[in-house]
């Protein structure tokens, strides 16, 4: 059977299906639980404390309760979700970001002298964007865009592909603003937001220097000769097909109110940092924050009311998927808790990695997300079904909550090469490019990054990073 083939069921059937799983676990798997107490305003479990207890069998109505009070104790992170679904929605219905990225490519374009910048630039711009809100399935309309630009500057159709969604996936895995991977993932672990920045931007930098660096070099080779390129074939027929003495969207330029709005979201983003670093803001204060750049920024992209309230609704609607699985997954904790199975869960784990230095054992955790991801694509997702264990067996094993947080997150640098991922095959799709030529080119990229991350995991254990 082919990769391509390969259909796995929806995310929320996989996570009932591990609720249903963790239920029947309470029928056969021991009681246990540790001494728990309070350190840094968390409450954390004490190692060497773990006992065996009667366990409590969880039954059939746990299965319909517990999604329940899943949703009831993720309440503010659900909110919060729905909120940044609605606010991103009502800032791309203004048009600002597209016209931003078309009008900034098409410069590099019609002036050779900047053409050598073209491909970092533009790499850079979406790596941010996957860093700071999380960019990844909005990579997919840029595609039609990017595939023919590339094309017209002399590359070839994986260049057109990597520009958009390999610099927005280097940004996500190594993202320091994500408040839908880092912020929520945080947020479980009981961190304060956005913590441990520093480390992070250093990450991020490096991360996508190695992204820009593997894709200007095949650019480099494949504009001195094409017919390196796996695509060459079906590039000369869409050479063929394209105009290419038309600039690729002509109609693309940025209005005044489009470039008002980049400025405001620019100046707002620098409000995030100074709220984080200076006032100690949380999920609320950052909620609000974006609430008010949604609202301002639609009126100022001379949005009707009507269409900021249909586009935050639309938005917002986008992200119920996701917040579906955010109360589902932390279903899963709800039952094995009650069914007094987690601790037990945990000491396992623990004695599985307690024998190895904290460095192997963080390099160890991030192995396992990236197996977890193959099946869990959506970050949030995985943040949720994860980090309840991940966050207290770093306690165990020795690693600080901030390193678990950051093994997740880094586990997402494997995401572009998986054919299992909605996003991945989407983005082939738009570009015609079979899953099998990108994986050809994508894989020592992926190799590359999983090694820079296994390095990556050393500094924050050796620091006790917080």
């Amino acid at each position: 059977m082919s990769l391509r083939a390969i259909r796995l069921p929806h995310t929320l059937v996989l996570i009932y299906a591990m609720v249903v799983l963790v239920a029947a676990a309470t029928w056969i798997v021991p009681g246990g639980e540790y001494q728990r107490v309070e350190k840094d305003g968390r409450i954390v479990p004490v190692a060497d404390s773990y006992r065996e207890v009667d366990r409590r069998p969880q039954g059939l109505a746990a299965l319909f309760v517990s999604p329940i009070r899943g949703f009831a104790d993720a309440a503010n992170i659900i909110a919060f979700v729905l909120l940044m679904g609605g606010v991103f929605a009502v800032v791309e219905k203004t048009g600002a970001v597209g016209s931003g990225i078309r009008a900034l490519s098409e410069r590099f374009e019609r002036k050779k002298t900047l053409r050598t910048l073209f491909i970092p630039v533009t790499m850079v711009v979406f790596s941010l964007g996957g860093a700071v809100f999380g960019m990844c399935e909005e990579t997919m309309p840029f595609i039609l865009v990017f595939v023919p630009l590339a094309l017209s500057l002399g590359y070839d159709t994986i260049v057109g592909v990597a520009i958009p969604f390999v610099g927005a996936a280097s940004g996500f895995a190594g993202a320091f603003f994500n408040p839908f991977t880092v912020g929520i993932a945080q947020g479980i672990a009981g961190l304060p937001l956005y913590s441990g920045l520093g480390y992070r931007l250093i990450v991020w930098a490096i991360g996508t220097a190695i992204a820009v660096a593997v894709v200007m070099r095949y650019a480099a080779r494949i504009r001195k000769d094409p017919s390196r390129s796996v695509s060459f074939a079906q590039d000369e027929e869409r050479r063929r097909e394209l105009a290419v003495n038309t600039p690729a969207g002509e109609a693309a330029g940025m209005t005044g109110p489009q470039r008002a709005v980049l400025v405001l979201f620019l100046l707002g983003m620098g409000l995030l940092v100074f709220g984080i670093l200076k006032l100690k803001w949380y999920i609320d204060e950052i909620a609000g924050l974006f609430l008010a750049l949604g609202l301002v920024g639609g009126i100022v992209g001379r949005l009707r009311g009507d269409d900021i309230a249909r586009s935050f609704v639309a938005g917002a609607k986008d992200m119920v998927n996701t917040a579906l699985i955010i109360g589902c997954a932390r279903a899963l904790l709800v039952v094995a808790t009650d069914g007094r199975i987690l601790d037990t869960t945990l000491h396992a784990m623990a004695g599985a990695i307690k024998g190895f230095h904290p460095v192997l054992s963080a390099q160890l955790m991030f192995v396992s997300q990236c197996v977890i991801n193959f099946f869990v694509h959506s970050g949030t997702a995985q943040a949720a079904l994860t980090m309840p264990i991940m966050a207290p067996l770093g306690d165990l094993v020795g690693i600080t909550r901030q390193t678990s947080v950051f093994a997740f997150q880094l586990a997402e640098y494997i995401n572009p090469i998986l054919p299992t991922s909605g996003v991945t095959m989407g983005v082939l799709g738009l570009a015609k490019l079979g899953w099998d030529k990108w994986a050809r080119w994508i894989l020592p990229l992926i190799a590359i990054w999983v090694g820079f991350a296994l390095l990556s995991l050393i500094v924050p254990v050796l620091t006790h990073w917080k």
